[in-house]
């Protein structure tokens, strides 16, 4: 029997014991060395870390500007109410069954659903969306006491935009909506991406896009400590936010409301302006639509409705809508032909009824024609062969350069994104609007009946308003603007829109005058007179038809005709004629005459604005009218 060596095997162990020891001194080494990585060097790192985790930095949105009337009217405010929401990110399992669970609980109806998928398709980058808005307090409290069932979903405080008079002014007030991709665009733009963090709503039209980032305001935030549930427990800091910017209009809100209801159920547009600074008084498109529905983000139904009508309703007439001036175009016509020394007010022509220009016969509006014309007459009837032969004298490229200086065919500036330039005709713009040769040449016969507002030209009512109202300003021109301070909602300090002169027209006073006293005539014993009898003041207008569709010789007549192929009508004036206060431009589509339809409108206006006179019903298409400007 043999025995281990005492010696040897004391040595075996004390190597084994001096290895294990060394392996657990490296070990507790590395765990020294991480932990003192972690501890000492990465202290501020992981400190923070655990900070975020602990401490959630929420967005404390600012309460929207007002928009107000010159007379202090609230156009648009805001009002709070809680919202269900959707974080998508944080739903487990399929969103549709999270849905189909939370129904059990909050009311959820299909129309919800569809606004919900709606939204999801067209923002990509928003964190939470709603699925129900306005939630009662009952709502509230049944989803509270079953939140842990529902991961993902949010109940939240939100401030909703309220436009109080529905479809009141809806085209110059515009609407905002949910935040969409482009609009992301627009903020990274400007660089505001900090200001809009839990922003979900952007101005979409009108006012409320062109002044977004006046009316947004400036975001808050709180330091909140949050538990495990990311539920906050307690409010460590905050940053209070600063409300948006207030807007004070230019635009008289009870002026805004007779137009509109002077329309009636009739489509068309009124643009008025203070002559002498440009402020807009009243911007009407009819028929109007109700912003409210865009706020909440807008239903696939009531979407298809405003899309889909045959009124277009959508469609912002005065500064989108584009047309043939008809015969209000003859006022600036005469003035042309005074500047440029073509005419005199005294020299007169004999009106046979017609003007023959090569092989074809262009033919007034009065069989038989008007007798001796002189510059007055031609205006107060409205005399077309008068300015068959103007047309002619004066040339295209005259006509175009005369007009372009009064603003029209360009756009005016008006402080509303999406204006039309309309169509200022001329042989530069026919060789750039048509590509064969054969269109791009400019035939003399064209020219004529570009001197009766037909033809290619078609403008805008705001620039037909503008224009007017330089006349009425005696040739002094502004830029047309709609707000008239930005008030800080801290400080109370107003940033004034100073009113903006564009040019003053180099006319002789002296011809000014020429025009508005045949304005004048037009209302008091021309095409006019029937819609301003017994007026309590002296106004200047001029009525106009602007053509639609063509008989090619057959007699008109409107009774006979569809009407979506009526003549359009419209009418431009100023008031008082002595110091004018305000200029307007109406336009009735397919109302047949300007003295019809649109000069009623005018009356009811400027009997509010000068006399305080107020008449809330439509005003009355005058049926029995001769009219005697009919193109």
């Amino acid at each position: 029997m043999q025995f281990d060596n005492a010696t040897d095997d004391l040595g075996r162990f004390t190597r084994r014991l001096t290895f294990a020891g060394g392996f657990v001194l490296l070990c507790f080494g590395v765990l020294f060395v991480r932990f003192f990585w972690l501890q000492v060097v990465q202290h501020d790192y992981y400190q923070t870390r655990a900070e975020d985790n602990r401490i959630a930095l929420v967005p404390i949105l600012p309460n929207r500007g007002l928009i107000t009337d010159r007379n202090g009217i609230v156009l648009a405010r805001n009002f709070s109410a809680y919202t269900l929401e959707i974080m998508p990110n944080k739903i487990q399992g399929g969103l549709d069954a999270a849905i189909d669970s939370l129904a059990g609980v909050v009311d959820i109806q299909p129309r919800d659903r569809r606004r919900f998928k709606k939204l999801l398709d067209e923002t990509r980058t928003i964190e939470s969306l709603p699925i129900r808005t306005h939630l009662s307090d009952e709502e509230v409290a049944r989803f509270v006491a079953q939140r842990y069932r529902f991961p993902g979903f949010e109940v939240r405080a939100r401030l909703f935009r309220d436009y109080p008079r529905g479809g009141f002014g809806s085209h110059l007030l515009g609407y905002i909506s949910r935040l969409g991709d482009k609009d992301v665009e627009k903020i990274e733009q400007r660089e505001q991406e900090a200001n809009y963090r839990g922003t979900t709503h952007f101005g979409k039209s009108g006012l409320e896009q062109h002044y977004e980032f006046d009316l947004h305001g400036i975001t808050g935030f709180e330091q909140v400590e949050v538990d495990a549930g990311g539920r906050a427990v307690r409010v460590l800091a905050r940053t209070p936010p600063i409300a948006g910017n207030n807007l004070k209009l230019t635009v008289d809100a009870r002026l805004q409301e007779v137009a509109e209801k002077a329309f009636g159920e009739r489509r068309g547009a009124l643009v008025a302006i203070e002559p002498a600074t440009g402020g807009i008084m009243a911007l009407v498109s009819m028929p109007t639509f109700d912003p409210n529905l865009f706020v909440d983000g807008i239903a696939g139904q009531d979407w298809d409705e405003l899309n889909n009508s045959p009124n277009k309703p959508m469609l912002n007439r005065a500064l989108n809508g584009a047309y043939p001036p008809g015969s209000t175009f003859k006022p600036f016509m005469a003035l042309a032909a005074l500047a440029s020394g073509k005419r005199t007010p005294e020299q007169a022509i004999a009106d046979p009824g017609f003007f023959r220009f090569g092989n074809h016969t262009f033919r007034d509006d009065k069989k038989g024609g008007h007798g001796l014309v002189d510059m007055y007459k031609s205006i107060v009837v409205s005399c077309d062969t008068y300015y068959y032969h103007l047309a002619n004298d004066l040339g295209i490229d005259g006509i175009a350069d005369f007009m372009g200086r009064l603003g029209l065919g360009q756009r005016t500036g008006v402080d509303i994104a999406g204006e039309s330039e309309g169509v200022l005709p001329s042989q530069e713009w026919k060789r750039k609007r048509f590509k064969k040769p054969e269109q791009q040449k400019w035939y003399a016969g064209e020219t004529i009946s570009i001197g009766i507002g037909q033809g290619y030209n078609s403008y805008t009512p705001i620039q037909l308003a503008q224009a007017t109202a330089t006349l009425a300003n005696d040739g002094v021109m502004f830029r047309p603007h709609l707000v008239q301070y930005v008030e800080d909602a801290r400080t109370g300090e107003k940033r004034y829109i100073e009113p903006q002169p564009i040019r003053t027209l180099p006319l002789r006073q002296a011809d000014i005058d020429v025009i508005k006293h045949a304005m004048v005539g037009v209302n008091k014993e021309g095409t006019g007179a029937r819609a301003f009898a017994g007026a309590g003041y002296v106004s200047a207008g001029k009525t106009g038809t602007a053509q639609v569709f063509s008989y090619k010789g057959v007699e008109y007549k409107t009774e006979h005709m569809e009407a979506h192929l009526r003549d359009h009508a419209l009418f431009i004036a100023f008031a008082p004629a002595d110091k004018p206060t305000i200029a307007l431009a109406i336009l009735v589509e397919n109302g047949g005459f300007g003295a019809q339809a649109a000069a009623p409108i005018a009356r009811q206006v400027l009997d509010y604005h000068l006399l305080g006179k107020r008449t809330d019903a439509p005003a009355p298409v005058d049926a029995t009218v001769v009219e005697e400007e009919a193109e």
